[in-house]
């Protein structure tokens, strides 16, 4: 019957892996080559370039949306021109800070221009007509104009009408709205804004907007020096309007490249393209692309690991070939041979010719341990078949050194290979391999993430107070339609409600306020209006303003209008690929708004980052500046080192004042720096080797050694005299065939027992599992 299993499987799986382990680490780490720009600064370079098209596209979807919103909700006098409704449009994005270069109402289905105000809207390769005739008009890039490249923002706004033109606009508002005629007249409002140039981080960092044709549209630097364009820029250029045209323009459209070396420098990029995450918003048509880059100083010549590869895979490969023939030779060797002698010494006891002369030669016995003793027994049986001796009890079990301890000698010889490539060798201390360029980076896109949650915060302050002025005058009815209408084309408002002097509510809509803090404060802000519960409320307030006449007054509710801002809107720009997590907290380091799952109002994961924060804070009166370190594995428990940087929310506008941070942290093990890079390879190497030894040699002990225990003492049992114990094999391997032998052995000692006048039946027979553990 052929062996299935046994001895030889565990061995040669144990040969097979530690050359697979020894390989791995000889190419793994051999192959490792210190670059002269890291990948991590590439990486975060290219990620910097994201971060900054995210704000660009959320800027002009952002700017697209209000002038829709301000037009669908102007309500201009009756006998209003077309150039005032036109004008009380424009000034106020201009008043606020928006680069409004000019705007003009063109009539419906003509597209003949009706009111201008500002500079020429630049509309010359414009399809005039065909714009006037479209329903939903997405912003446009228009570069041929002298004045610079502008962005075209569009929307549809009701005009009072001439009276002379009344009857002949009515027809024209209902086939382009639907409606049934009025004495207002639908345009199309033109506004003209100049492309400005993205916000950057980062002292010696350039942003530049990129057209379709690869031509640079405007530019921005973070400060420090920066070197001038020249023919590798070009061929910079090139390369990203070559990558940017080849894959879809999504948010995922994003790469880094390596420009040329100067001045012992070496010029690092990253290009993003203009977009939001599935391509369909207003700004994914423009065609635009940023390119971030900087010079940075190339790093030095590191080690060179092919020598420590080539060391480590030998001294496994010899510790591999100690194991090896030390099992061989202790365990599956004698093994064979005992299984081999028990079949010979099966064959000589049976009645079959020539079989005698398999009992003349002699059982080798191994020198030590359970074969030992298993082919003393033998040896104790052939004599006993040839009449040489009786029964010979077994002497007695002493503890001494067996296969088991073969096993567990293979395995600590392993380990001291192992235990010190997993724990030991090539540790890195975070503070001095992380480059000084990515702790920076890290800065600068804390500082990109707190502006994008600023320019939600304005945004939801600048809304409510539109929506605060529009309510100025109008009865708590109207105010509440104000209302509705805000709350259904503001998404990350969860609530909104008018409160009177005293703080309490007068009108409602959305979602349950959370505020627990009852009060009414004067001006208008950014404020928080809870302490403690399970979602932290930060909301936007602004004054209604009182009526101006008193009859108007009379049913009016001056007052203050908040708006509780949905906290995922807060969740979300923080949550960025390969900035680790982030946290925006309040004054106390509290915890309001994160990129993980958080408890509301809870501190800071550790009291390093609090000391961090600590650092940022300046002068009474000053908002601090951001700052940035390597943090230690005894200051991030259960973290590890971790790069991290802390940054002020504002520095202007309504929140400037609140004194909030946002900090954020990566593990440094997550960076692709070369050192840590080898110590992965490092670690997974010493890893599989003791994956590899336990498992192999584990399996070895359960299907040999543990056996051959139990074999052991079955095999003197039956030297002893014991003839009344059947012997059952359990495996068909070399154990259990040597157990099948030791059957037949006894059944032959039994009837030769008989043949003496011993009647071995007047006992009652046992029975015995011998290639199984004893109680099995």
């Amino acid at each position: 019957m052929p062996l299935l299993g046994g001895v030889r499987p565990p061995i040669a799986a144990l040969l097979c892996t530690l050359l697979a382990v020894a390989a791995f680490s000889a190419l793994g780490l051999g192959t490792v080559r210190e670059r002269d720009v890291p990948q991590a600064l590439s990486d975060t370079e290219r990620q910097i370039a994201a971060d900054t098209a995210l704000s660009v596209a959320t800027s002009v979807n952002a700017r697209a949306t209000a002038l829709r919103h301000s037009a669908a909700s102007v309500t201009p006098p009756a006998g209003s021109t077309a150039a005032q409704v036109m004008k009380s449009l424009v000034a106020p994005r201009a008043s606020a800070g928006r680069s409004v270069q000019g705007g003009v109402l063109l009539a419906p289905n003509t597209g003949k221009r009706i009111a201008a105000d500002g500079e020429p809207v630049p509309l010359t390769d414009v399809d005039v007509t065909a714009l006037a005739r479209s329903k939903d008009v997405a912003p446009r890039l228009v570069t041929s104009g002298s004045a610079g490249p502008r962005l075209l923002f569009f929307a549809r706004v009701a005009v009072p009408a001439p009276r002379h033109d009344q009857d002949e606009n009515a027809d024209q508002a209902r086939d382009l709205d639907g409606s049934q005629g009025s004495d207002a007249r639908t345009l199309l409002l033109v506004v003209s804004e100049k492309l400005v140039a993205p916000h950057v981080y980062g002292g010696g960092r350039t942003g530049q907007l990129v057209g379709r044709n690869g031509k640079v549209l405007a530019t921005a630097t973070a400060g420090g020096p920066v070197r001038a364009s020249g023919t590798g820029d070009r061929a910079l250029l090139a390369a990203v309007e070559r990558a940017a045209n080849a894959v879809p323009r999504t948010t995922d459209a994003a790469g880094s490249l390596l420009g040329d070396g100067h001045g012992g420098l070496r010029r690092v990029a990253g290009w993003a393209a203009v977009a939001a995450a599935d391509g369909k918003d207003v700004a994914s048509g423009l065609g635009l692309t940023i390119l971030t880059f900087r010079d940075v100083p190339p790093a030095k010549g590191g080690p060179d690991y092919t020598r420590f590869a080539i060391v480590a895979a030998g001294a496994l490969l010899v510790i591999t070939a100690l194991v090896t023939v030390a099992l061989w030779g202790t365990v599956q060797r004698p093994l064979l041979r005992l299984h081999l002698s028990a079949a010979r010494l099966a064959k000589g006891a049976s009645e079959t010719p020539g079989a005698r002369e398999e009992l003349a030669r002699p059982v080798p016995v191994a020198a030590f341990g359970e074969l030992g003793r298993t082919g003393r027994a033998l040896e104790s049986i052939r004599r006993q078949l040839l009449g040489e001796t009786g029964p010979e009890p077994a002497p007695p079990v002493r503890r001494r050194p067996g296969v088991r301890s073969v096993a567990l000698a293979g395995v600590l010889l392993i380990a001291t290979w192992g235990v010190p490539m997993l724990f030991l060798i090539h540790r890195v201390q975070a503070g001095k391999a992380v480059p000084a360029a990515v702790v920076a980076d890290q800065q600068s896109r804390t500082e990109a993430a707190a502006d994008r949650v600023r320019q939600i915060l304005d945004q939801s302050y600048t809304d409510l107070r539109e929506v605060a002025s529009a309510a100025s005058g109008q009865s708590r009815e109207r105010t509440t339609d104000a209302l509705r209408r805000a709350l259904a084309g503001h998404p990350k408002y969860r609530s909104l409600y008018v409160l009177d002097r005293t703080g309490a509510i007068l009108t409602r809509v959305g979602q349950e306020p959370l505020r627990t803090l009852v009060h009414a404060p004067t001006g208008s802000g950014i404020t928080r209006v809870n302490t403690e519960g399970r979602i932290p409320a930060i909301a936007a307030y602004a004054q209604i303003p009182s009526a101006k006449t008193a009859k108007t007054a009379k049913n009016a509710a001056p007052a203050v209008l908040f708006a509780e801002i949905d906290v995922n809107a807060l969740n979300s720009p923080l949550s960025r690929p390969g900035l680790g997590r982030l946290w925006l907290t309040d004054e106390r380091c509290r915890v309001l708004a994160a990129s993980v799952g958080f408890q509301a109002f809870e501190p800071l994961p550790s009291q390093g980052f609090t000391r961090l924060v600590a650092r940022t804070e300046a002068a009474p009166g000053s908002v601090g500046s951001p700052v940035s370190a390597v943090l230690r594995a005894e200051t991030t428990p259960g973290a590890g080192p971790s790069v991290a940087a802390a940054a002020p929310l504002a520095r202007t506008g309504p929140a400037a004042g609140l004194g909030w941070r946002v900090v954020s942290a990566e593990p440094a093990a997550a960076l692709k720096l070369t050192v840590y890079q080898v110590q992965a390879r490092t670690t997974l190497s010493g890893l599989l080797a003791l994956a590899a030894g336990i498992a192999c040699l584990g399996w070895l002990h359960i299907v040999v050694v543990r056996p051959l225990r139990a074999l052991a003492g079955c095999a003197e049992r039956l030297a002893g005299g014991d003839r009344r114990t059947v012997l059952y094999p359990v495996h068909h391997d070399e154990c259990g065939s040597v157990t099948r032998s030791l059957e037949l052995l006894r059944q032959a000692l039994a009837d030769r027992g008989r043949g003496g006048g011993t009647d071995p039946a007047s006992v009652p027979a046992q029975s015995s599992r011998c290639g199984s553990v004893p109680g099995s």
